[in-house]
């Protein structure tokens, strides 16, 4: 099965911002940044969307898929 793998803690920190500053930018809880920084969490195009848009990146720099062995 294919995985979602996600740098938004490296951009997060490239960024100076604390889980709670982007959580806040972003309109989510802390607890949803955490998850999506564990890989718990898959968000949604929309959500995806807009953390690029916090980063200036595109979803494609933020998120990739990662396929099983």
């Amino acid at each position: 099965m294919d995985t979602i793998r996600n740098r938004v803690r490296e951009f997060r920190e490239g960024r100076g911002l604390s889980q709670s500053a982007l959580a806040e930018l972003a309109g989510v809880t802390r607890q949803t940044v955490i998850s999506l920084e564990k890989g718990s969490y898959v968000p949604s195009l929309l959500f995806a969307m807009n953390l690029a848009e916090i980063f200036g990146v595109t979803v494609e720099d933020l998120f990739s898929k990662e396929e099983a062995s």
